[in-house]
């Protein structure tokens, strides 16, 4: 970030430079959340704690169905408390946490969004089942290389949909607080939320009260949301497909995230996974070939349209009964954005009107073209998304 001071004196002062410099407007919530920052970003200062595994005695084991705890619930003495932002979608929450992560001075640390720290996780424990064969606690070495890894983990948009995430996050998280580690995170749920309604929740309350004992909540209440003025000053339609077009969607992802590019991810849907090219800050940029060209179904694109704000899909190509097979997904596709409000950026080879004009079931997308006409509107970009 070329805004940081020179000097480092923390999230504080590299807030406070970004709003005279002009690129962010003085928000008092903000100001509130970068004050709290700041302290931790002192207590943090130098923060190396060695790694070492604590004595298996913890009582979330028996919860989660571990046959032996992961670690004691007590993190080792001089271990500070982490934070918790929670706040409304476009509040400048990571935004927040990637002014303290940049200036955190913390040897081991790591940035990722929660989601994908999931995904990493599950790959890691069923790597080790593989190489251990007969052995029956993946946690306590998992949480050994995490911990080995990262003092520090600040995690953008923590939530847990996914009932194999719930099972083992006690467990895991019990054992990584019991190694030192500090966890930053943000969140539009608040702690006691988390998992809410879900089948199997009950068994989930014990890690809720894990986090409310290690983390301090902070609730940002910004009443400006940032994320859908910036949505607002977009282009979101652009034809045909060329190097200008991909750059102008390079640029809305960048614009939107604060970051040229996000990680690979992908959603569980039902038992299948659905690939996501890249995602970060709630916005997805994929291909319409991989959206499109696979046999994926509404359950997928719900899944699509509610986990993320904004897509952003490159390549829709001329549409019709030649390949109404990817038309008819695409038009699946488009009916859940527009019933989540989630918003499309877009690179096609035509308009909406003009991607099926002919042949075959193109009075069908007629309505498909209709609603990616309305998708463009200031008043659309303006409506909140629906997870």
């Amino acid at each position: 970030m070329d805004s940081l001071p020179q000097q480092n004196e923390g999230p504080l002062a590299a807030y406070r430079a970004r709003v005279a410099e002009g690129a962010l407007r003085a928000d008092p919530a903000q100001a509130h959340a970068a004050e709290i920052l700041q302290a931790l970003w002192r207590n943090l200062r130098g923060y190396a704690p060695t790694p070492a595994a604590p004595e298996p005695r913890g009582f979330l084991g028996k919860l989660f169905g571990g046959k032996r705890g992961s670690g004691d619930l007590a993190a080792p003495e001089g271990t500070p408390e982490g934070l918790y932002l929670v706040g409304a979608v476009g509040r400048g929450k990571s935004m927040l946490m990637d002014l303290f992560f940049e200036t955190a001075e913390v040897p081991r640390k790591r940035r990722i969004h929660f989601h994908a720290f999931m995904q990493e996780a599950h790959g890691r424990i069923h790597a080790w089942r593989r190489a251990h064969p007969g052995s029956d606690d993946p946690i306590p070495p998992l949480a050994d290389q995490i911990a080995g890894e990262a003092s520090l983990l600040c995690f953008d948009e923590f939530q847990v949909h996914d009932i194999t995430d719930a099972m083992i996050l006690g467990r895991l998280f019990e054992a990584l607080f019991a190694r030192g580690v500090v966890m930053v995170a943000t969140s539009n749920t608040a702690p006691q939320d988390l998992f809410k309604g879900k089948p199997g929740r009950d068994a989930f309350l014990p890690f809720i009260a894990l986090i409310q004992s290690r983390v301090e909540v902070f609730y940002l209440e910004s009443a400006q949301d940032y994320r859908r003025e910036r949505i607002r000053g977009l282009p979101t339609w652009h034809h045909p497909v060329n190097g200008r077009s991909e750059r102008a969607l390079d640029a809305a992802f960048e614009e939107l995230t604060g970051s040229p590019h996000g990680e690979p991810a992908s959603l569980q849907v039902l038992g299948r996974t659905v690939p996501v090219g890249e995602a970060a800050r709630g916005v997805a940029r994929t291909s319409f070939d991989e959206l499109c060209g696979r046999p994926l179904g509404a359950a997928d694109y719900l899944a699509v349209a509610t986990h993320f704000h904004t897509l952003v899909l490159d390549g829709i190509p001329r549409l019709g009964p030649e390949n109404f097979d990817r038309a008819r997904r695409f038009i699946t596709l488009v009916d859940a954005l527009y019933e989540h409000r989630c918003k499309l950026v877009a690179s096609a080879e035509a308009g909406p009107d003009q991607l099926y004009e002919q042949g075959e079931n193109a009075a069908m997308f007629e309505r498909t073209a209709s609603r990616l006409m309305e998708m463009q509107s200031q008043e659309y970009l303006g409506l909140p998304h629906l997870p």
